[in-house]
């Protein structure tokens, strides 16, 4: 009962069903007054066939005896109660048998010429809850078809939030339906639009100065390796290099968010274990713990960059890493290290551009900070995500999670 929908046609039920019950209480005491017109009219016929009878009128509708059967004692009741009303109290006996139903026998003594018998079916008010049960499906059936019609937009937008890309493009959707639907799909058209062309703004943006970067950061280069002292010219060639890295980084952020290659079926285990073999022959301490087979269905380049970023971060900012895959319903990487860890009020920071823990701690580590945001852009393009958190037992743990491919 949370979803607007089910507000507004629980709404609407309680609205017309109580406007329709306060009709039907109304039409029901106007049929209760036809009613006791009806059982006064029966009265006065009681009346007038006993006046009849003991004036010898009636000799052929007499018997002997009352009217066998079982006595209806609130019909008895009632008559004997009417007639008094009517000035005229008669000695009423109402009975009734079982086979006939609602047929009841008023059974009148007349002084002593016998019985005066009439056979009647008592008035009864009309049942009105099968016409509030009707009314209440008939009105609750379209009470929900209105609600829906009258949420289309909102579901609209929210199935348009849920379908949201990685990449945060918005699907086109289409512009048809009733006014409302129309004007919502045009407008999220219209956004989804605009934002397209503002990430495809900056991205161009970035790139452009990537590259514009290079010229001058060659020119730089070539000047610095005329500068007579040495550990001057060497500090002058270190920042360039990092202005480098910076560049470059940037670029291949930009390339990774916008090159769509065509995926394949990978297995995680064996790529896992190639790129750690390879990194180990580069100098980093890295270990392989326990593989699971498993595969996902990614671009092999795009993912062994995004894993090898992720190595290179616990082996050069974590001492040593160990890396694990397990398999089931997703393909899972965890890497572990033996570093310091992460204070818990910035690790919601870790994938921001250029983010570093300790700017002063972390000269001595190479890298322009966009590692991380280069491996999450990639997983998560290709339908997985990414975890960081402290260890139990101190260090990072990065976790990887990719859709399984059976």
């Amino acid at each position: 009962m949370k979803t607007l929908r089910a507000k507004i046609a629980l709404l609407l039920v309680i609205s017309i069903v109580s406007v329709v019950s306060l009709i039907t209480i109304t039409m029901a005491s106007l049929l209760g007054t036809q009613e006791d017109a009806a059982s006064e009219l029966l009265l006065r016929q009681v009346v007038s066939m006993h006046a009849l009878a003991t004036q010898g009128g009636a000799a052929g509708m007499l018997s002997d005896q009352p009217a066998q059967g079982v006595v209806d004692e609130s019909q008895t009741e009632l008559l004997r109660s009417g007639t008094a009303k009517l000035g005229a109290p008669l000695d009423i006996s109402v009975t009734h048998n079982v086979e006939d139903g609602r047929i009841r026998t008023v059974s009148i003594p007349v002084g002593s010429q016998g019985w005066l018998m009439l056979d009647y079916d008592p008035p009864s008010g009309p049942v009105w809850w099968g016409w509030l049960v009707l009314i209440t499906i008939s009105v609750g059936s379209i009470a929900v078809f209105v609600a829906s019609r009258m949420s289309k937009p909102l579901a609209l937008l929210e199935s348009a939030v849920e379908s949201v890309d990685p990449n945060g493009v918005l699907p086109v959707l289409p512009e048809e339906g009733p006014a409302e639907v129309r004007a919502t799909a045009a407008a999220i058209n219209l956004l989804s639009a605009r934002l397209k062309r503002a990430m495809e703004s900056r991205m161009r943006l970035v790139a452009a100065a990537g590259h514009d970067l290079r010229t001058p950061l060659t020119r730089m280069r070539l000047r610095a390796e005329f500068v007579a002292d040495d550990e001057e010219r060497s500090l002058w060639l270190q920042d360039i290099d990092e202005l480098k890295q910076i560049a470059d980084s940037a670029m291949q952020l930009v390339r990774e968010e916008t090159t769509r290659d065509l995926p394949e079926i990978i297995k995680i285990d064996e790529l896992v274990r190639s790129i750690v073999s390879e990194l180990q022959e580069q100098g980093f301490e890295l270990a392989v713990a326990d593989t699971a087979r498993t595969s996902t269905k990614a671009n092999r380049l795009a993912l062994s960059r995004a894993l090898r970023n992720l190595l290179i971060n616990a082996a050069t900012h974590g001492v040593r890493g160990t890396v694990s895959v397990s398999g089931g319903a997703t393909a899972r990487i965890t890497i572990s290290d033996q570093g310091p860890g992460i204070d818990p009020d910035v690790l919601d920071q870790i994938f921001e551009p250029f983010f570093r823990v300790d700017r002063a701690r972390s000269q001595k580590f190479p890298g322009a900070g966009l590692g991380l945001s280069i491996s999450r852009e990639i997983i998560c393009r290709e339908g997985g995500r990414i975890l960081i958190e402290n260890g139990n037992n101190g260090g990072l743990t990065q976790i990887v999670e990719l859709p399984a491919e059976r």
